[in-house]
């Protein structure tokens, strides 16, 4: 590392510390010819995740818009900032890890979707109304009736549900 005020090469480490979340590591270093102190810090070169849009258009990856759009899909449901946060996270980390260096738009959108139809209904119903690009009320119903058979379909009859129903 060269110092900043007179250009040797040569110095030592006097102290290093990781930042809050532990990605970046500041170094309190001395030059060894002028005997003056520096700071620098060390991070990790991210290579930055491109999604390819339907219009054939690239663009890197924005934590900030999927953010948003799942806020508008959550907006006045019970749904913690933290799960979404935790979610975008997630999110990012497994796109890195996948190591494709160009990630097609529907594949965030569908794990965004599948993310929303856990959490909430309606939140769910409401990004796909965007995502899916609804062109009229048939649109959106059908998708309801896919949500409510998918639901119908996870739910195992429990003994006694015909009794309850015949009643």
């Amino acid at each position: 590392m060269k110092c900043p005020y007179c250009s040797e090469i040569e110095n030592k480490v006097i102290d290093s510390r990781l930042s809050k979340d532990a990605s970046v590591i500041r170094r309190r270093r001395e030059c060894l010819t002028c005997n003056r102190r520096f700071t620098t810090y060390e991070h990790i070169e991210e290579i930055p995740i491109m999604i390819m849009k339907k219009d054939g258009r690239r663009e890197l990856f924005s934590r900030e818009k999927v953010r948003s759009g799942m806020l508008k899909a959550c907006e006045k449901r019970n749904i913690s900032m933290n799960s979404i946060e935790e979610f975008i996270d997630e999110m990012e980390r497994d796109l890195r890890e996948s190591e494709e260096k160009e990630i097609p738009a529907s594949v965030v959108g569908e794990k965004i979707m599948a993310k929303l139809h856990e959490l909430d209904d309606v939140a769910y119903v409401r990004f796909a109304s965007v995502y899916r690009e609804f062109k009229d009320v048939n649109d959106f119903v059908a998708e309801l009736k896919k949500l409510l058979s998918s639901e119908k379909a996870g739910k195992a009859a429990t003994p006694g549900d015909e009794l309850k129903s015949q009643s």
